[in-house]
Formats: structure tokens, sequence, C-alpha cells
């Protein structure tokens, strides 16, 4: 029987209500458009415990559905210690949650920790903004931004296990 080689990957935010569980959201329907469903597992999470076992903001969900994707299954959780070991990719969505991750990763997994719009063509080193504290144009963004992200990561992923093991 052949081996399965699975990718993990984990996005994180502040609070885990707006920008990483619409990250989620959107990679996992764009995973299953890939037929890589059963070699690719997504997971979210945030830098601090404010929302834990929350589901995602409300106005987040709703911008989501009007483009297809479902939040409503998904709940806050906070970064632990054995993420940093457990995700391939560890994908800050600002360079704050970077910072903080990049001090609490161990230094051999270090690796592992990404901007996430590294993945977005022309977006590079940038920030997906806060959309908690703006109006319906901020949710609209955060989602052009990760639509771009997650198209970009899942040509990486693919990639990445197209690529023998060794």
């Amino acid at each position: 029987m052949k081996n399965i080689k699975k990718f993990r990957v984990l996005f994180v935010c502040t609070g885990n209500i707006c920008r990483s569980p619409t990250a989620d959201g959107v990679m996992r329907q764009l995973v299953r458009k890939a037929g890589l469903q059963d070699q690719v597992d997504i997971d979210s999470a945030g830098t601090d415990d404010y929302h834990v076992s929350e589901a995602p903001d409300r106005r987040a969900q709703q911008h989501a559905r009007k483009r297809g994707y479902d939040l409503s299954f998904l709940r806050a959780r906070q970064v632990h210690k054995p993420d940093f070991s457990q995700f391939d990719l560890i994908l800050a969505m600002d360079k704050g949650h970077y910072t903080r991750l990049e001090r609490q990763c161990p230094a051999e997994q270090r690796h592992r920790l990404k901007m996430f719009l590294d993945f977005a063509p022309g977006q590079e080193g940038k920030d997906v903004p806060d959309p908690y504290y703006g109006g319906p144009d901020g949710f609209e963004h955060v989602l052009d931004l990760v639509e771009a992200g997650c198209e970009g990561l899942v040509k990486h992923i693919e990639q990445a296990l197209a690529t023998p093991q060794e």
C-alpha cells in the first residue's frame, strides 16, 4: 500500500475569529477543488486566548458565505507549543503575529514560520490587515488577500507533495 504524504498548515492571527479562520475556510475549499483533501490538514489558531471556543466573527462568516465559504463549524483556539512540531507551515497573518510566534517557537522549528502573504504574488512580506474594528470593505479586502494567498499556497503544497521523500 502506498504511503500518503501529509502536509499540515496552521493559519495564525490574534484571536482566531477573523483573518485566520477566513484563511482556514478558503484553504479547505481550494484543497477540495484540487483533490488534495486527503493529503492536506488545515487548522487555525490565535496568538491570544480572547475568543477560545467561539465561532468566527459573524461579519467574517457573512462575507465568506457570500463567496461560497463556510466558516460556521470553526472554533477559536490558541497556539500551543506542540503546534510548532505538528505543522509543516505556520502562517502568520501579520508581522506582529510572526514576531510573537518566533518568540514561542523552538529554534529547530523556526523554518516552519512564514508570513501568509509570502504565498500571494506581489504581496510578499505584507500584512493581512485586521478587519475587526472596520466596516464591510475590510472584510472584503481580507477575503481578496486570503484568496490570493491560498491559491499560491495550494501551488506550493502541490509541489511539496510531488517532491519525493528522502
